[in-house]
């Protein structure tokens, strides 16, 4: 089996690198795609990225996420992370290892930002190294044995 990585963005991460850089950093979402697209295609594998401000295009693209051959998750689910049941049963449903990535050490904030619907069905939960964060989510599944 080929390994395919899909890395969802929710909400408000287009915003990366002009939305308080103070807590979520300088480097752009595109830039962030980059580095994780150059990662897998150094290591051989395929690597797709999607990011939505909407919870029901983030589950559609779960849900197809199998029938395109998709083996790994990482997510970024943004404020989803906190209140999307339905993120959380697609993923569950997809049946895939998961990671969770906050690039905020959540933990840190806001006490509504402690409780996460992804955390439990996740296979790592990876919070406050900002961008560095996703590839090493990406590194993870890269040192797991095919």
């Amino acid at each position: 089996m080929t390994t395919h990585i899909l890395v969802l963005h929710g909400p408000n991460l287009n915003l990366l690198g002009t939305r308080e850089p103070a807590i979520y950093g300088q480097t752009t979402l595109a830039q962030i795609d980059t580095s994780l697209k150059e990662m897998a295609s150094q290591a051989g594998v395929k690597l797709t990225t999607f990011q939505s401000n909407h919870e029901g295009a983030l589950v559609d693209c779960i849900q197809s996420a199998a029938a395109d051959g998709v083996t790994h998750v990482v997510i970024n689910a943004g404020a989803y992370t906190h209140t999307s049941v339905a993120i959380r049963d697609a993923l569950s449903a997809l049946a895939k290892p998961v990671f969770e990535v906050h690039l905020s050490n959540v933990y840190k904030r806001e006490p509504f930002r402690h409780h996460s619907y992804l955390s439990d069905i996740a296979q790592a939960v990876i919070a406050g190294l900002g961008a560095e964060g996703y590839r090493a989510a990406v590194r993870s599944i890269l040192q797991q044995p095919a």
